[in-house]
């Protein structure tokens, strides 16, 4: 078992492992019921935790404060397959107990629906019910579900109690189908509302072949996918998934922590990536790189209506944040991936976010990509160059905006998938 699988055991699962020096070598003691069942787990599926923010953020939630006596189904397309699943559910962010009355798994259909005869009921630790304790995830036991590459899973879950929606993945870009009473194992749930965000499912995970391995991109509302179709699978990640189940060869998985708003220095859309560095990114099972794609609302913010009195930070500071998370992926051994910055000039012009984009701070972006080229990473995907307008450096082509000048829309999307060199995503020589 690698370091990261052990950290990640401890994280979800709550096992207490035993940590032995023997002769300079690192030993991991798994309890014995661990290794009766443990299978190849690994991330197929993962969308960042996040807290709700407060009400002077001059971004809406979107979707109810809390849920009571009411069912939510989610829908995930997955990366790899595998002959099993399991669900993680999140409730770092709440200040009381989450109760789940019942959840069920199934393979997912069009509309809420799901395909019959796929249903499975899912428990944690043997029961059908759980209590997530405040600051707690929790891994349900294996669901005898197969799962083929690029299938879709919808996840349903039942809340008995008032459950404040306090830990959420704000912009999921995929429906959520929420209707009143116990209706986990409807293969037509008739909802009642919709939502395109997410709430406590953070990560499905699947029993795949020995030879998996997990590729995470960190990021912000590029990778998160704005811009992308609703429904329609089409964010970059999406994307280098299906190249990487075409090309063949051992599974590998493409986990997308990208977060909308995310900063490498601050918090406020999620906390700041060198605070959740470990979570999504070192701790996950069979993780050997990462492709990082920030900074962009480092630069971005400071002066708009998103953080009017946020001092604008140097390019040193950006950068010294991408040496910290260099240092911290090459100490656990993983290969991490510099990707350029698209253009953003005139972003959000003639919105509330004003300001967004400024000559001077295209100045801040030209110097963070010159560091992001500049050798410090273990390779380098040049984002940057494949939307940018050559006769307008500064601007991405027109065909590839999704009409706000800062995020791509599908076709660039695909574009920036199809650019990435899949050699640069492995560590082999």
């Amino acid at each position: 078992m690698s370091m990261q699988t052990s950290k990640r055991v401890a994280q979800v699962i709550g096992f207490s492992l035993r940590i032995a020096a023997v002769a300079g070598a690192l030993t991991v003691i798994a309890p014995p019921a661990v290794a009766a069942d443990a299978g190849n787990w690994i991330g197929t599926w993962t969308a960042s935790a996040q807290p709700v923010w407060t009400p002077d953020f001059p971004v809406p939630l979107g979707f109810p404060t809390s849920f009571w006596k009411q069912t939510f189904r989610q829908v995930a397309r997955v990366s790899i397959g595998g002959s099993r699943v399991r669900i993680v559910l999140s409730n770092e962010y709440g200040s009381a107990p989450l109760q789940i009355g019942e959840a069920h798994v199934a393979l997912a259909a069009d509309g809420g629906k799901i395909v019959a005869g796929s249903d499975h009921p899912v428990t944690f630790s043997g029961s059908a019910s759980a209590t997530i304790p405040p600051g707690a995830t929790a891994i349900s036991d294996p669901i005898e579900l197969a799962v083929k590459p690029l299938s879709q899973l919808a996840v349903s879950l039942y809340f008995p109690e008032v459950s404040p929606t306090t830990t959420m993945h704000w912009d999921g870009h995929q429906t959520g189908y929420l209707a009143a009473g116990d209706k986990v194992g409807d293969e037509d749930l008739k909802a009642d509302s919709k939502q395109t965000q997410r709430v406590f499912l953070t990560e499905i995970l699947v029993d795949a072949p020995t030879d998996a391995r997990a590729i995470v991109t960190f990021g912000d509302s590029i990778t998160d996918g704005d811009g992308s179709t609703v429904d329609g699978n089409d964010r970059w990640p999406d994307r280098l998934a299906e190249r990487l189940v075409a090309a063949g060869g051992p599974p590998a998985a493409v986990l997308n922590e990208g977060i909308s708003g995310a900063k490498v220095l601050t918090d406020r859309m999620g906390v700041n990536a060198l605070a959740r560095f470990d979570r999504d990114v070192l701790s996950q099972p069979k993780v050997d790189a990462v492709i990082l794609m920030m900074g962009i609302n480092d630069v971005g913010w400071p002066g708009c209506a998103l953080a009017p009195h946020d001092p604008e930070p140097t390019a040193e500071a950006i950068i010294d944040g991408y040496r910290q998370l260099i240092e911290r992926a090459h100490a656990l051994g993983l290969r991490i991936i510099g990707a350029t910055l698209p253009p953003f000039g005139d972003a959000f012009d003639g919105t509330p976010f004003q300001g967004y984009y400024t000559p001077e701070k295209e100045k801040l972006r030209l110097a963070l990509n010159a560091f992001i080229r500049s050798g410090a990473f273990d390779g380098v995907i040049d984002f940057g160059k494949v939307v940018v307008d050559p006769q307008k450096p500064a601007y991405s082509l027109a065909k590839f905006d999704k009409g706000d000048h800062l995020h791509p829309n599908a076709a660039g999307y695909e574009a920036m998938a199809a650019a990435i060199d899949l050699k640069t995503l492995t560590t082999a020589p």
